[in-house]
This record gives structure tokens, sequence and C-alpha cells, in this order.
């Protein structure tokens, strides 16, 4: 098991160098001769993600270099290059041979526990144990930080590998509970009648399936400090309703619920840390099905907010049960409002998996937020609230519908569906994500992601204390 030991820590350890290709040769003139004549007769030029071992004198491991590539100075590198290094190291106890900067220190650690992280539990056998080694932790590194953010983040990628038979939304219900209990909130999971009747168009999407469908609604109170609310979208498995998917188009659909697990990830990272603001947590949590009380093309139901949607597509179920939920957090006017989901194939099409989609009627809480995540490798891509497109969501039946007519700007159009349900709250971001790594990496294996949990982490600490 890879561990993160405190800096201060007097155990034996060896030491671990990062070396760019520019600053390789000056680590070799300081290195001892014999291992600077290993380096050179290895043809070692510090080449990225190239780990070397030196030997000492008796022949056992005197330390490391790590390679950095063409990166201009170790203090620029991200976490994604400490991330492969738990695999790579064999087992020790490693401590970084000279110090780095605070924030390139604490990205090291972060990156060294995410390295680390393992799905279990679905085998019937225990996985092989990856080798013990740990870092002790550089000296400037926010260690509670990196600490929390890893838990946090796998926390949010456990609950997204989840398979759907496995986490509904009553067990989608329960870890939110829980979450809540174990950070002092109260919590209130809205079903049955008064759900038809205060969350309409949530119940209406979730009426198909024989698991029914909640409003899980969090709060963490903190009289007179600014108010945060999360709104992340709960669909624990997406068939595409009568509106049916092809079978391949399903095979991730255990995903839906990824907008979910990364408010809840976020929101653990927050009261972990304890983020001094007033926290609340809504998740429409349902599962898009077929069956005999499933809701039907065309037809018209009274949202939360009072609008009338026509339904011109089963499989744009998600706008549906955010828009309640959105209705119901912009009543209150907080701070800030945020809603992540896994929405629209038109935001992949667009940016790929790596880059969710972000839009704002607040051109500074966007640009902001790109900042951010360039600095935290948690990147996001601001894409327009284009009101030239707004009348593509009309109706001849009721006020608007779910869908466009236009085969163009798929994610455009789906934010701006769910900007007619926040009229009173000018700091909002709507966040339009994949939460799935679909390829190996260090750090990143193939599987679910937790994405924007750092990168909204700083900003709500930047804009909130």
């Amino acid at each position: 098991m890879q561990t993160l030991l405190p800096s201060d820590s007097t155990l034996a350890s060896l030491p671990l160098w990062l070396a760019t290709e520019a600053s390789f040769a000056a680590l070799l003139q300081s290195l001892p001769p014999s291992q600077a004549a290993w380096a050179r007769a290895q043809g070692y030029a510090a080449e990225r993600h190239r780990l070397l071992l030196l030997p000492a004198a008796d022949c056992r491991l005197a330390g490391a270099i790590w390679g950095l590539g063409a990166l201009r100075a170790a203090d620029e590198l991200s976490l994604w290059e400490a991330a492969p290094l738990p695999e790579r190291l064999p087992a020790g106890t490693f401590r970084l041979g000279y110090a780095l900067a605070a924030h390139p220190a604490t990205q090291f650690a972060l990156g060294w526990l995410l390295g680390s992280y393992r799905l279990s539990g679905y085998r019937g056998t225990a996985p092989k144990s990856p080798v013990a080694n740990a870092l002790i932790t550089p000296q400037a590194a926010d260690a509670a930080y990196a600490q929390a953010a890893a838990q946090a983040i796998g926390f949010g990628r456990d609950l997204i590998n989840a398979p759907a038979n496995q986490l509904g939304p009553e067990e989608l219900a329960a870890a939110a509970v829980a979450l809540c209990a174990r950070y002092g909130g109260d919590s209130q999971v809205r079903g049955g009648d008064a759900l038809a009747r205060d969350y309409p168009l949530i119940a209406a999407v979730g009426a198909g399936s024989a698991r029914a469908p909640r409003l899980i609604d969090c709060r963490w109170r903190r009289p007179s400090a600014p108010r945060v609310t999360l709104v992340g979208k709960g669909v624990c498995f997406d068939s595409g309703g009568l509106d049916l998917k092809p079978s391949a188009s399903m095979l991730l659909m255990k995903k839906d619920m990824g907008g979910a697990a990364c408010a809840l990830a976020l929101a653990q990272l927050l009261l972990e840390l304890e983020a001094p603001i007033e926290l609340r947590l809504l998740i429409p949590a349902v599962e898009n099905s077929v069956g005999g009380g499933a809701y039907r093309p065309g037809d018209v139901w009274r949202s939360r907010k009072g609008l009338t949607v026509e339904i011109g597509n089963t499989d744009a179920e998600g706008r549906l049960v955010l828009a309640d939920a959105l209705s119901d957090a912009d009543d209150e006017t907080p701070d800030l409002l945020i809603d992540l989901a896994t929405l629209t194939g038109a935001a992949r099409t667009a940016l790929g998996p790596d880059l969710p989609a972000v839009f704002s009627p607040n051109d500074e809480l966007t640009l902001q937020l790109l900042e951010l995540g360039r600095a935290h490798s948690d990147p996001v891509w601001p894409l327009p609230l284009w009101q030239g497109y707004d009348d593509e969501l009309s109706s001849r039946i009721a006020d608007l519908n779910n869908v466009s007519g236009s085969p163009f700007a798929g994610a455009v159009m789906a934010a701006l569906f769910l900007k007619r349900f926040v009229t009173a709250t000018p700091n909002w971001l709507h966040v339009d994500l994949y939460a799935w790594n679909p390829k190996d990496r260090p750090g990143r294996p193939l599987g679910a992601e937790a994405q924007c949990v750092r990168a909204l982490y700083q900003l709500i600490r930047r804009r909130c204390g």
C-alpha cells in the first residue's frame, strides 16, 4: 500500500530526485561520481516519466531519479507527474531530494495519493496488492488538503464505478444521508406523493422504474456565512426511457449519476476542510426506465417552477430532474449555485472526455474556474449561453420543450433549458461533464472520474473565504 507520511517523519528514507531535461546536467554534478557514471551508462536524460534507480557502493538502492521531460522547472509540475510513482518505485520510503514551492509540493503529494487509487470489492478473489512504499510529505505541501482531496475523489470514483444493480436511488440517498450525518448536517429524502406534488418532473422521469425516485436534500447550516448550493444529477441508470437507447449506448449508463457523485465528493472536501460556508446539496435521484408508468414523448408536465414542459424526447431526462432541483435552489438565491451533470453527448463531441463544459450568465465565474482548473490539473472549458438559440426550445402546446428541433449545439440547448429555471441567482455555474476515464493513465485508471471537484473547491474557497 502507498502512504503519505508526515513531513517531520524521522524514518530512514531514500532521496527521490526530480529532473527536467534542462536541469539534469546540474543534478549529475551534485550526485556522487559513481551514481553520475551509472546514469550516463544507462543513457538516461530525464525523459518524461522515465525512472532511474541509483545504486549504492554495496549494490543496495541509494535513491531514484524521476524524469520530468521538457518542463522548464520542477516547480511547474502537475499532480499527474507524480501519479505513476507509487507503481513504478520499489518498496521503501522516499523523500524528495530538494524543496518544492507550496503549490507544486501539494500537487506532488496529491498525485502520489491518486496514483494509489484502486477499485476493489467486486471480485471473488482479492486483487494483487501493490508494492508497499511511502512518500514523506514535501515540506511546503498542504498535507491536509492532499489527503482530503484524495479521499473525496476516491469516494466519488467509487460511487460512479458501482454497478447500477448495487447503486440505485435508494442507495445513492443512503450515501448522501451518511455523509450528511458524518459532518453534522440535516438531511431530508422526499419520495412518493410529496415528491409528485413538489417535484413533478423528477417524479415523472422516475415513474417507469420499480426503484422509486427521490429528491435528496442535505444542509450544513452556518448562520451569516456565504451560502453555496450544489445540485448533482443522480440518474442511476439511463435506458433512454421509451425513446430507448441502442444497447451500445447503455453500456456506461451506470455513470449517469456522475454529477451527483462529483457533488457529493465536493461536499465532502468542503466539509472535511471546514470551508466557512453554509452548504446545501440537492440530488434528484432516479432511474430512467421503460415500464407501464413511464413518461412518454408528447406528454406535458408542469414543473416545480410552474412552467409547463412538453416532452420531445424521454432520453433528455437529466435536464428535467435538474430543472425541479434548480428551481428549489434558486428560490433561496444562494451566493453561489453550481450544478454538475453528465448531461449531453454534444459536450463530449465538442470537447472530449477530459474537458467538462461550463456555462454561466456570469463570465467572471467561468473565467475564474478556467484559471483554477488549469492550476490544479482539473480543467474545464467555457461554452456560451447563447440566447440566440433560446427560441429553439419553443413548444406549440406548452411553455417550452425539453429538446430542440435543431440538430445543432446540443450542450448549449441543454444549458439554455436549465437557465429557464434559474432566474433569481446571478452566480450560477452549470457543468456538463463526462465522469469517466476512457483509457488507463497513471492516477486516472479506466473507469470513473470525479471531475471538477478540485477546481470547484478552489473556486468556492476563493470566492467565499
